[in-house]
């Protein structure tokens, strides 16, 4: 799915282990020059010196985690799924000759890619199992997850924190952010709350999902920035954190200490293919926005204005007159387009929608996106040395772009 970013294949665990003496030495001679520790003021020094501020998360995770599901799909023709998701298509390991567990890894093998069945004029049906998390976003059974988790999934299966299973249905997908909405039958489901606030640069975090299969694993770690483009997708904003994610946490929440699920992990950053503290998770506002939208229409209506842009470098700053290099300079308005009408000119740069700054043209293509088509906004234009204001109204992003 991206380059050098996907979700992890190897993992590494690390043990650290503490061991700490506390002695005290009472007066009185002793022939042998060592006293014995009294087991008593020694516990009484340890209770007089506790760590202080240390977060637990307990209370948190004792709260939130019945809402967060396995989530385990079949995949049928595994050859057309084209991503670099939670899929496990499994493949040998490069093994000596000889080595005591290369019969068990090709009888795992034969066992997940079984043989071809029927005649000859039959196309041979391929089935993979792809594994990933999600959560409940609402009593009545809606769940949250990844797109790639379940693209061309012939069937879905959720897993409760109580080892309960449930068939689910796909609502909708958006492979723009890699987000999919799914419905179980039933009520009164555990859930949790998108937070309304975006996490600071800082803010401790839990990550609880289903890695490698396992189920129920939590991790813990801080927001380590903001505002992320991977590549991804057009409207990457992803926020980054240091708490372990790995393979089969795709689609899994990221909770605030409020139990507030502030972001849907979706990839890491990985040269090795295992966990190097470095994930990434789409922010709550972006998942609110496309989960409503798949929840009523089943796909997702963003706003258009049509324009193509490019950055503004910093030489074409200087170039253009510009203080620094901000905005989106619009390399061609579409003709017929909300943009062409309105009088958005080849070389203009957009520095603000609706008073807002742009930074960058990506930050353009995410504000007019969260739009919805038939509402009025304030483009602010950068022309000729002077700002300028035209108004349009936004019209709906055609299929295909």
């Amino acid at each position: 799915m991206l380059d050098k970013v996907s979700t992890p294949r190897k993992r590494m665990t690390k043990w650290l282990g503490a061991a700490a003496v506390a002695a005290l030495i009472a007066g009185g001679a002793v022939e042998t020059g060592l006293v014995a520790p009294n087991a008593a003021h020694a516990e009484l020094r340890s209770a007089s010196q506790p760590i202080q501020n240390l977060p637990s998360f307990a209370d948190v995770i004792e709260r939130v985690k019945p809402a967060v599901v396995a989530v385990k799909v079949k995949v049928q023709n595994v050859a057309d799924r084209d991503d670099d998701g939670d899929g496990q298509q499994f493949s040998m390991p490069d093994l000596p000759p000889g080595h005591p567990m290369e019969r068990f890894f090709r009888q795992f093998r034969d066992q997940q890619q079984p043989g071809q069945r029927g005649d000859r004029q039959q196309r041979p049906r391929q089935f993979g199992q792809a594994l990933g998390s999600g959560f409940f976003i609402s009593a009545d059974g809606y769940v949250v997850t990844n797109n790639h988790v379940v693209d061309k999934a012939s069937s879905v299966t959720v897993t409760m924190d109580d080892g309960k299973e449930l068939d689910a249905k796909v609502i909708g997908t958006d492979p723009k952010t890699d987000l999919a909405l799914l419905k179980v039958e039933g009520s009164d489901f555990p859930y949790v709350r998108l937070a309304g606030q975006k996490a600071r640069i800082g803010d401790w975090v839990v990550a609880i999902g289903n890695p490698f299969g396992l189920g129920g694993t939590v991790t813990a770690g801080i927001v380590s920035a903001q505002h992320r483009d991977i590549g991804a997708g057009p409207y990457d904003d992803f926020i980054q954190i240091d708490a372990s994610v790995n393979r089969g946490n795709s689609g899994g929440p990221t909770f605030n200490l409020s139990g507030e699920v502030v972001g849907v992990n979706t990839a890491i950053f990985s040269p090795s293919g295992g966990n190097v503290g470095i994930a990434f998770a789409i922010p709550a506002s972006t998942v609110e926005t496309v989960v409503n939208s798949l929840k009523e229409n089943g796909s997702v209506t963003r706003g258009f204005i049509g324009v193509q842009m490019q950055p503004v470098t910093k030489e074409i700053a200087e170039a253009i007159g510009l203080s620094e290099p901000k905005g989106a300079l619009v390399a061609e308005a579409m003709k017929d387009s909300p943009a062409a009408k309105a009088g958005v000119k080849t070389g203009d740069t957009i520095v603000a929608v609706d008073g807002q700054p742009i930074r960058e043209a990506k930050d353009l293509s995410r504000k007019i996106a969260n739009v919805a088509p038939g509402k009025s906004v304030s483009l602010t234009l950068y022309r000729d040395g002077k700002e300028r204001n035209v108004t349009l109204e936004v019209a709906s992003q055609p299929k295909g772009i």
